[in-house]
């Protein structure tokens, strides 16, 4: 994938050059094929006390290390938790020649440091840029439990944090870096900040910024407990916001059927007014919209209904939503159930009915070999095949996915968070993570694991680790904003 500047078709007017990304999301999509992916790779919480790091994984299949990890950038620091990524620019400086996407941005979820990594002096071997310590942080904003990063038109880079330094949701809010990384302060007008941080998407066509709600880190950094839920310690709104202004207009309350929203994307046609956000404890797809009369409204589009099963912590298990995300062409939407453990595929052209096309398993509680047995109706008990890749039993379940350019490749890996992970699949802390490819048909609709492609992270050489979210060299369909 290309990185900086790019030259792009200026409608048949001849070439010029332009910044970062692509002028329009169809554009992206004849982007070139990605050759390279960053994965962020976490020892934290797992036992072994040596740092995160940051693999670049080979994924060009004429490549001799094709689907190897060809190098390894560790953190300075033990005990980060890196989780998600982000771009210091993206397709929204498209417009700026001057500016390039140069820096990887990792927020540290537990630490609390953000760590910005150079990937244009050697794309194959990222280095370590600046940090950004999170007392520097704290001092000059009060927030902690850095998120999701998102690069904005002006050159900042826009930071979600879900809670103060003690961990209490109340402190919550979105942190604003300038170009050279330094804290400038909150984003949000003084006593704007949501009830819950997790997720943000903006969309500045419609001069709006919609946030999604996770929990108190306080709670979720020790491990899932139902009773937090029923102590309101996790979140169940979204919070839409005027862009670029920071002023909370609206918190929609999406109920029961809204438990735990967390990632939240916008269709890519920046002229759209309306998106997704997936509700990982009631294991729905939420579409919102706005209404005629400016306002924001809410309803269920898919759900994954709980199987009744045996063996397990209650009488029910969640599908467990917990990432999803939209090709640049916004015909198909994409998420997983870490729990149950497939990945499914829907056709969202009528975006108000979506339409199953595609599923496979990949992991999850249920698959053969497992103590846990899903119950039907008529009492019989039963488990899904899950396939070996090149030998493999799968572990865990599918967490967090990324789409090729083109859309058809997808990649997922199977770490949600070293506490979670330890809870819910134990054996990821015996012998890490793996990360897998599969094929989309973008035609008919349909997915099938490709058994050429496999990522064993249980071999690294500080031991097995813990493999979330991935990123290519030139942007993708979860890191670009088109304005």
């Amino acid at each position: 994938m290309a990185t900086g500047t790019e030259v792009v078709s200026d409608n048949g007017r001849g070439c010029c050059k332009k910044g970062p990304g692509y002028a329009t999301p169809l554009e992206a999509m004849s982007g070139p094929r990605e050759s390279l992916i960053y994965v962020t790779c976490v020892y934290s919480g797992t036992g072994i006390e040596k740092p995160d790091y940051l693999a670049t994984v080979d994924v060009d299949p004429n490549s001799p290390t094709y689907s190897k990890v060809i190098h390894r950038l560790p953190m300075p620091n033990i005990g980060d938790e890196l989780h998600h990524t982000g771009w210091n620019s993206c397709s929204s400086c498209h417009g700026d020649p001057s500016a390039a996407r140069r820096y990887l941005v990792l927020p540290s979820l537990i630490s609390g440091r953000i760590y910005a990594i150079d990937t244009l002096k050697d794309p194959r071997a990222p280095s370590l840029h600046k940090v950004v310590e999170p007392a520097d942080i704290v001092n000059k904003t009060g927030l902690a439990y850095p998120h999701t990063s998102h690069c904005l038109a002006s050159g900042d880079v826009m930071v979600s944090c879900l809670g103060d330094k003690d961990g209490n949701a109340e402190g919550n809010g979105f942190l604003l870096l300038d170009s050279e990384f330094n804290v400038k302060g909150r984003w949000e007008k003084p006593g704007h900040s949501p009830t819950f941080g997790y997720d943000f998407w903006y969309q500045p066509r419609h001069n709006i910024m919609i946030s999604s709600s996770w929990g108190a880190p306080a709670a979720f950094t020790k491990g899932f407990n139902l009773q937090h839920v029923a102590d309101g310690l996790y979140g169940r709104h979204l919070n839409v916001y005027s862009w670029p202004n920071g002023e909370l207009k609206q918190t929609l309350d999406l109920g029961d059927t809204g438990l735990l929203p967390l990632e939240i994307r916008f269709l890519h046609d920046p002229s759209k007014d309306s998106g997704f956000v997936g509700c990982a404890l009631t294991s729905n797809m939420v579409r919102f919209f706005k209404t005629p009369d400016g306002s924001w409204s809410h309803e269920v589009a898919i759900s994954v209904k709980p199987l009744k099963v045996q063996n397990w912590i209650l009488p029910e298990m969640p599908g467990l939503v917990t990432d999803f995300l939209i090709s640049l062409d916004d015909r198909f939407l994409y998420f997983v159930n870490w729990l149950h453990g497939d990945v499914r595929q829907y056709n969202i052209e009528d975006p108000e009915k979506p339409v199953l096309k595609g599923q496979v398993w990949v992991g999850g509680l249920i698959q053969k070999g497992s103590s846990v047995v899903a119950e039907g109706e008529d009492g019989k008990t039963w488990q899904y095949d899950v396939p070996e890749i090149q030998g493999h039993r799968l572990r865990g379940g599918p967490q967090m996915i990324q789409l090729s350019l083109d859309g058809k490749r997808l990649y997922v890996t199977n770490s949600l968070f070293s506490t979670w992970d330890r809870q819910f699949y134990p054996e990821l802390m015996e012998k890490g993570s793996h990360m897998l490819q599969i094929d989309v048909d973008t035609e008919k609709g349909g997915l099938a694991i490709n058994p050429n492609y496999f990522v064993d992270f249980s071999a690294e050489p500080d031991g097995p680790s813990l493999a979330h979210e991935m990123r290519y060299p030139g942007g993708d369909c979860t890191s670009d904003i088109w304005i």
